[in-house]
């Protein structure tokens, strides 16, 4: 076995000198052995791709700024309409800009599927503040392969009170019924929702609309019933219905829960919500495939699905929190005081007669579905 040789102090030098210059050593080197990596982490931006109006304003103030204060790590938002063809394009080019993407979890599905996600494990999340863990504290179906549900927003119609001063709309048929209810409507320019109410209105149960849905006759009795609407407006940017509404332009529109409740509460907007057939969808947190910081984009997300965060979240937009903690702390409107569990679509008052968007069988009949619309919609407008 090897001799250890005893460590000998230099000769003149005595102990308390030594300690004295290991803790001068220390002194001069800590700040830049451990403060420097630090430094490093917070001078990276992070950028996230998320949706603008009102719903970025209500991230702003509960996600982005704490995140900011908490980290130091700056956070820059672009702003998108959903759809996966950017994504898909900058994956190709080898040139991701964003570091997360705040996507709707059919669209999450069918990225994870193409390969142009990263994989996320629920293992990073937070547990509850008294300790459940996350995987038991989340809603169902909170956890893909690749993205993990952070709120439940819900699409519905909202119309203008002064439209319809006698009976006003209570049903999702309403929406179709023009002799009643006259007037321009607004819909997304897409198949999503439209669909399904449009067979709602034929009374099909909710059951089977999927079911319906897969054959080329249920897509043609819906598309056939869109096209009894004598004037609609197709909009993409989800400020574009209240803006349409406020203007006078129509008279009903489709659009988020929570960009009407912004017009109503925050800009005296003279529109009500029609919850009948409101459809819920997950929204979701996942970071693009090439994401320049994926490690501090995994820590934004485990701080923006706190129950702290999602809380406050849906303070200020009523989207429903995927967090059951989360969801009992929702309060008022810090601005304007309104009670906002009275505006979440998964409160029982408006969930009632809901329905749960099909992610699954939007995930994998998206081509063929947006195709068969699409091509609808062409000969449609070319009349």
């Amino acid at each position: 076995m090897a001799r250890v040789e005893r460590y000998r102090r230099p000769a003149g030098v005595p102990g308390s000198t030594l300690t004295w210059l290991a803790r001068l050593w220390l002194a001069l080197l800590w700040p830049v052995l451990f403060a420097a990596p630090a430094e490093a982490a917070n001078d990276e931006v992070l950028t996230v791709l998320s949706w603008g109006g009102a719903y970025e304003r209500a991230q702003r103030a509960a996600l982005f700024e704490p995140y900011t204060a908490s980290t130091g790590r700056r956070v820059e938002v672009a702003q998108y309409d959903g759809g996966l063809a950017g994504l898909r394009r900058a994956v190709e080019a080898g040139e991701v800009p964003w570091d997360v993407i705040d996507m709707t979890r059919s669209e999450a599905m069918a990225a994870c599927e193409e390969g142009l996600l990263r994989p996320l494990s629920p293992a990073l999340l937070a547990p509850a503040p008294d300790g459940t863990p996350a995987e038991q504290d989340f809603l169902p179906g909170s956890f893909g392969r690749c993205a993990i549900t952070h709120t439940i927003f819900a699409t519905v119609v909202a119309y203008r009170r002064d439209a319809f001063p006698g009976k006003r709309p209570t049903t999702i048929a309403d929406l179709f019924d023009q002799q009643q209810f006259p007037g321009p409507r607004a819909l997304q320019r897409t198949p999503a929702v439209n669909l399904e109410w449009a067979l709602l209105s034929y009374r099909v149960p909710r059951e089977e609309l999927y079911g319906l849905l897969s054959t080329r006759r249920g897509l043609n009795l819906a598309l056939e019933r869109l096209g009894e609407l004598d004037e609609i407006h197709w909009w993409e940017a989800g400020d574009t219905p209240p803006r349409l509404l406020a203007e006078g332009r129509v008279v009903m529109a489709s659009g988020y829960n929570g960009r009407f409740f912004d017009a109503m509460v925050n800009r005296g907007v003279p529109i009500e919500i029609l919850w009948d057939g409101q459809v819920q969808e997950h929204e979701t947190w996942a970071i693009p495939r090439g994401s320049p910081y994926p490690e501090a984009a995994r820590d934004f997300i485990r701080f923006a699905t706190t129950t702290e965060r999602l809380a406050e979240l849906s303070r200020r937009i009523p989207y429903g929190p995927a967090r059951r903690s989360a969801a009992v702390q929702v309060t008022t409107h810090p601005d304007s005081g309104v009670d906002m569990r009275l505006h979440i679509p998964t409160h029982p008052l408006n969930a009632e007669r809901a329905l749960a968007k099909d992610e699954a069988w939007y995930a994998r009949t998206l081509g063929r579905i947006n195709d068969y619309f699409g091509d609808w919609l062409a000969t449609r407008e070319g009349e």
